[in-house]
């Protein structure tokens, strides 16, 4: 976790806020500069409207050259900038500083001439026609009179010394975005591990457990946002698959039992036979008795198939056209033999005579059989059990009842369970305890219902089909 997903969101939050900064910061700078130039600029065109009243009196033969030149190299030291008095010809005449006194009489303004006398400023930034070697801020400002183009004023200013001031600005800029860029990085450091990456090595560390079978653990986050919602999901799975757990372990327990009581008594009585321990004449009756276990094992080991197939989804249903009346009649005749056991009376009252649902007849075969088994195992002697079906619009209501013992509310919470026996006083040679089950299986793959309810002196279970 500390070397994946950690160690990913802390260098792509810092990278994100790092550039940020680093934007801000250049964004900045640029416009700093910027602004100080167009400051500066503004000072020079200030500056140069005294110096083109001087120029102009100096043309005019009212100043002499020493007091033009006194003039030009006070305000030159003023702004520290050099400057050079030009004619319309752009010859220069006058500067602010002597070193540069040799360009007296020299043309040094040719292109720049026209745009100069349309009264335009011109503004350049670099080495100045090879004669002063050091980049300088070049700035010239043309001089009227009376309408009329008498010159310019040339301005140099070193762009290392404009910039110099600058460098103060530019250092708390970025010392700024550096140390923010730090503290954000400590920031993200310290929210990561508290909100997302802690709580997901608690989840982890739990989800470690019960992948280890240890299913009763729980993840304990105390939070409202997405990693809390995503602590309160994981203990529902872990909740889920406690129970299904439990559910395994159950079934599990419930399957060894059932199927180590048949094979125990088919052991017994087959070993009771080859050691001569059960006598000749009594064989045929052992044999029998290890011959219904079989029966009895095989029927569980076929529910446990069937079952198994079903809640797999790989039980392809074949839906067609079937007479659920037909089908209930064919059943009542298969038990005839136990009715007659137990002396009960059965009255089967159907709508029609053929009632034709949607379904797959195999599979209603299965559930009208088990259903009726139900009835019949669980009625008492010479009791009542009433098979009934009924038409409500475009459902068929099929209800089998039993007089007998009523069903407890607990008993009918898990009545559908694998394995489940409601009456414990019973042989488990009665029932596998899947008959239920597998019914409510089948009806919900045909997407019907089915329910059990008890009734005045018995139980009656009720499914619904769809009508064709």
């Amino acid at each position: 976790m500390r070397k994946g997903l950690f160690s990913k969101m802390v260098a792509t939050f810092t990278a994100i806020i790092a550039i940020s900064f680093v934007i801000t910061a250049a964004v900045l700078s640029y416009w700093f500069e910027g602004y100080y130039f167009e400051q500066r600029k503004t000072q020079l065109i200030k500056e140069s409207e005294f110096i083109s009243v001087v120029a102009v009196k100096y043309l005019d033969g009212n100043m002499s050259h020493e007091r033009v030149a006194e003039t030009l190299t006070s305000i030159g030291n003023y702004l520290s900038t050099n400057i050079w008095l030009a004619d319309n010809y752009g010859i220069v005449y006058a500067v602010s500083n002597n070193k540069y006194k040799n360009l007296i009489g020299k043309q040094v303004l040719t292109d720049e001439l026209g745009d100069l006398r349309f009264g335009k400023d011109i503004e350049k930034r670099g080495v100045y026609a090879n004669i002063l070697a050091a980049p300088v801020h070049t700035f010239v400002v043309p001089i009227f009179f009376k309408d009329m183009f008498k010159g310019a004023i040339i301005m140099h200013t070193s762009l290392s010394e404009i910039r110099e001031p600058l460098k103060r600005v530019y250092s708390i800029i970025w010392i700024s975005a550096i140390l923010a860029i730090i503290l954000s990085f400590f920031v993200i450091y310290y929210l990561c591990q508290k909100i997302i990456i802690n709580p997901l090595g608690k989840i982890n560390h739990v989800a470690d457990k019960i992948s280890k079978g240890e299913v009763d653990k729980r993840v304990y986050i105390q939070s409202k946002d997405e990693i809390g919602e995503l602590a309160k999901s994981f203990n529902l799975m872990a909740e889920s698959l406690e129970t299904i757990e439990d559910n395994r372990r159950q079934f599990i327990s419930n399957v060894s039992h059932e199927i180590r009581s048949p094979l125990t008594s088919i052991k017994g009585f087959v070993g009771g036979i080859l050691d001569g321990v059960i006598p000749k004449d009594k064989e045929k009756y052992y044999l029998s008795l290890a011959y219904d276990e079989t029966q009895r094992l095989t029927r569980l080991v076929n529910d446990l198939l069937d079952l198994s197939a079903i809640e797999a989804g790989q039980l392809k249903l074949r839906i067609e056209e079937v007479n659920i009346n037909e089908i209930i009649r064919l059943a009542v005749i298969k038990f005839e033999q136990k009715i007659k056991e137990k002396k009960l009376n059965v009255d089967v009252c159907l709508q029609e005579d053929d009632l034709y649902v949607v379904g797959d007849k195999d599979r209603l075969i299965q559930v009208v059989t088990n259903l009726i088994d139900n009835s019949i195992k669980y009625a008492n002697e010479e009791g009542n059990v009433k098979i009934k079906t009924k038409i409500r619009g475009n459902k068929v209501y099929a209800s089998i009842y039993n007089s007998g013992a009523l069903i407890s509310d607990e008993d009918i919470k898990h009545i559908w369970s694998r394995f489940y026996k409601a009456d414990k006083s019973r042989s488990s040679k009665v029932s596998t305890g899947l008959g239920l089950s597998i019914v409510r299986s089948i009806l919900t793959q045909l997407g019907e219902d089915v329910w059990v309810e008890n009734k005045q002196e018995g139980v009656m279970f009720t499914f619904t089909l769809k009508k064709i």
